[in-house]
């Protein structure tokens, strides 16, 4: 009998991070830097000393797989450091697709339970939008839609930004919502049956950037929305998007690795 993805990913160590070239944090050298490295969702930082200060440090050098370990070693205070790992390096870096997604199945499981039992936890319901968003597009947004992942998702993303108005990362990832659900069954069908809207998703993604300007993430994200409602009449302001985002000097392990998606994006 063979093994399941989840045994094999377990018995696997994780593909390890390509690029040397970021800047390196640990334990007290994270803290001041910390405003800058969350700025998309103002997590409140570990107390100085605290184990979870080692594990976000391991987190953004993008040491994932320790990360994530350590994460869930410190029980419901350190879920959210175990979900942002496993979530970033299954989108990113995870070469196998059963893999990644039983990666995103965990964090959908862990945070959902979470924020089940605390419902005001707004990182527990953002990572589990998070893992919803990206296990949609692993198995098609369209099935997803069907299977309701869509309702739950955008439920989850309006909750955060109702609990936490300046969550910059939220605001960006229900902007992409509304452009995916356009592009997969069109505006009439889309605001009748999800409540999606164009214009919805634009005002959402300038919010997001206004909130966070420097997430190369969200500039690429608002690229390929426009890209999804306008076609090619908004090829050039998609592009100078990516090219801002290219251009970006990156924060941490995450940021390079969307800087790359950013350089890459442009060549194709």
């Amino acid at each position: 009998m063979s093994a399941s993805p989840v045994a094999t990913a377990a018995a696997q160590s994780w593909t390890p991070l390509p690029y040397a070239d970021l800047p390196r944090y640990d334990a007290h050298s994270l803290l001041p830097h910390w405003p800058r490295l969350h700025a998309g969702h103002a997590l409140p930082p570990p107390p100085s000393g605290h184990p979870l200060a080692d594990g976000w440090a391991l987190y953004h050098n993008g040491e994932f797989e320790r990360a994530a370990a350590l994460g869930l070693a410190h029980g419901p205070d350190g879920l959210v450091l175990a979900n942002q790992a496993t979530a970033v390096y299954a989108n990113y870096l995870e070469p196998r697709e059963s893999v990644r997604l039983s990666m995103f199945r965990q964090v959908i499981e862990r945070a959902g339970t979470q924020a089940s039992a605390e419902p005001d936890n707004c990182h527990a319901l953002y990572w589990q939008a998070y893992a919803l968003g990206r296990y949609s597009q692993g198995i098609s947004v369209a099935r997803a839609l069907a299977q309701g992942l869509g309702s739950k998702l955008k439920g989850a993303l309006e909750r955060v930004i109702e609990l936490q108005p300046q969550h910059a990362d939220a605001h960006v990832a229900l902007a992409a919502f509304h452009a995916e659900v356009i592009d997969k069954v069109g505006a009439l069908v889309g605001r009748m049956t999800y409540g999606v809207r164009a214009e919805m998703s634009v005002e959402l993604f300038e919010r997001g950037l206004e909130l966070y300007p420097h997430s190369p993430s969200a500039l690429m994200e608002y690229g390929r929305a426009l890209l999804m409602l306008h076609g090619d009449a908004r090829l050039g302001e998609a592009t100078q998007l990516y090219e801002k985002a290219a251009a970006l000097q990156p924060a941490d392990a995450k940021e390079r690795l969307d800087v790359e998606l950013a350089r890459a994006g442009l060549t194709d």
